[in-house]
């Protein structure tokens, strides 16, 4: 029975990536900063852990406590939407601690046993934001980028150990809690000077039905898990699909 072990299953992508695995017969080792026993089906395949992947000591007593595993699900990550002036630099350094470093210190914690067996995957969950410029998602856009430019040389580096890294792009999910996140981290609302683009963008997306499904990306993340063959990067959602292949083109 193989293993896998996804960051931030409270609600949304994380949730619905353990249900998956849950019910093809995986071990899921679930993690949340805040463990709740409620939001998932109980199993004996099944464990919830504490973690926060931006706390070192908390990383390691979750990776202690999950044992061996095959897969590294890195989905934890918060969301943020606002104009670059309008954003306090406090704000800057906690979407990067979490989405960015948070990733690369989770992937730090499970290479040596994934090394030494000369097996695993790990499987960035980033953004479609990533494949073009948009407004108000600089910050935002940046964090998950680096997320991008990270697995590709980390890829290059684990080829000779046979470890796989790929990276899943999903587009944009209202029925996430990305929206609720990024106001949460609004406390001064949007910078005025740019209230009309603001609003300009937000009716824009009311208009836009074309969106990701959270069991979009965890099709997309057991792709990538099960299929060798699968590619580097796997757009998830009808949204997503379409701004990959055209900046692919």
């Amino acid at each position: 029975m193989k293993t896998v072990l996804i960051t931030g299953c409270s609600s949304g992508f994380g949730l619905e990536i353990a249900r998956y695995f849950l019910d093809r017969e995986w071990r899921v080792i679930a993690t949340m900063r805040t463990p709740r026993e409620d939001v998932l089906p109980r199993s004996d395949r099944l464990s919830i852990l504490a973690l926060d992947v931006r706390d070192p000591q908390s990383i390691r007593k979750a990776i202690d406590a999950a044992g061996p595993i095959d897969v590294l699900v890195n989905n934890a990550g918060i969301g943020f939407l606002n104009a670059l002036e309008g954003t306090p630099m406090d704000t800057v350094r906690d979407i990067f601690e979490t989405n960015t470093l948070g990733t690369i210190a989770m992937t730090q914690a499970v290479l040596p046993q994934f090394r030494e067996r000369r097996a695993g995957v790990i499987i960035n969950v980033t953004s479609t934001v990533t494949c073009r410029p948009l407004h108000l998602l600089s910050v935002y856009t940046a964090s998950k980028s680096a997320v991008n430019a990270f697995s590709e040389s980390l890829a290059l580096e684990l080829e000779q150990f046979n470890v796989r890294v790929r990276v899943v792009l999903p587009g944009r999910a209202p029925s996430t809690r990305f929206g609720e996140n990024a106001r949460a981290r609004m406390t001064d609302g949007f910078a005025e000077p740019y209230g009309a683009i603001v609003q300009q963008i937000l009716e824009n997306w009311q208009k836009d039905t074309t969106v990701t499904h959270a069991s979009d990306v965890a099709e997309g993340v057991w792709l990538a898990a099960t299929d060798a063959s699968s590619p580097f990067m796997i757009p998830a959602g009808e949204d997503a699909i379409e701004w990959y292949n055209t900046r692919t083109r």
